[in-house]
This record gives C-alpha cells, structure tokens and sequence, in this order.
C-alpha cells in the first residue's frame, strides 16, 4: 500500500467538490468510499468530504462504527470531522495539507489541528501528515 496512490484518489474527489476537498476511506487496501465538498449544492454546512465519506460508508455498512478503516483527506480534517472519525472510530487520518499548511495560504479554517481534538478524545488514532502536501495546497490556489 502506497499512501500516495490514496491520496491522489483524494485529490481527484477534492476537484469534484464546492471546494477542494476530498476523501478516500479504504480497507484492507480497498477503496469503499470516496466523497467531496456538498456544502452549497446541498445547503448543508456539514457536508465536508469526510463526512460525506463517513455517512455513505456507515449507510452502506448499516453500523456506525469504521474500526479497522483509514481515510485519507486532501485537507487536514476539521474539529467537526476529526470528532466524527473519532466517534467513528476511524483507525488512521491520512492528511495532505495540513491545517497551518491551509492558514499560511489564507484559507479560512479553525485553527485547531485533528491530533488536538484526538488528543481531548478516548481513542487513539494514527494521523500521519503531509502525504502529496504540495498537491493538496495547489489545489487552494
């Protein structure tokens, strides 16, 4: 498994979106799902690419919980959507761009990185950052 062919399955999704964010949650190196931004066509200010990728897995699973599953985000998951993984219990965070990575280029964010709120959690989740960050940032600009 290579982080980077999952990333670039990411950053095609974060192309799709309202705005440049993707995700790819896999299994076992498998892909089962994949999603983007909504937030305008769905009038939905909930509807990040996680949280998409999230609701679409646990409907199709029938079960709230995705132990065992990795998701790769083309941008650092918000404190929303960290929460959900870790509710979830989303076993690793793969990120792109990170949170600071997303301020330095003045994209409004809540600076508040995904390991924060992990670490104020119960669970312990792997956050691996960085992963095609170049790609992900160029995706903002």
């Amino acid at each position: 498994m290579t982080h980077e062919r999952f990333m670039y399955l990411a950053l095609a999704e974060a192309e799709k979106g309202d705005s440049p964010y993707g995700a790819v949650i896999i299994k076992d190196n498998e892909v089962v799902a994949k999603a983007y931004n909504t937030v305008i066509r769905d009038s939905d200010p909930s509807a990040h690419a996680e949280m998409n990728a999230i609701r679409a897995l646990t409907n199709k699973n029938k079960s709230p919980s995705l132990e065992g599953y990795i998701i790769y985000a083309s941008g650092e998951p918000c404190p929303m959507c960290a929460a959900a993984c870790i509710w979830a219990g989303v076993e690793e965070i793969i990120i792109g761009a990170s949170i600071q990575d997303l301020i330095d280029i003045n994209q409004s964010q809540i600076h508040l990185s995904c390991e924060e709120i992990i670490a104020k959690s119960s669970k312990k989740i792997k956050v691996t950052k960085g992963v095609l960050q170049q790609e992900s940032i160029a995706l903002f600009t």
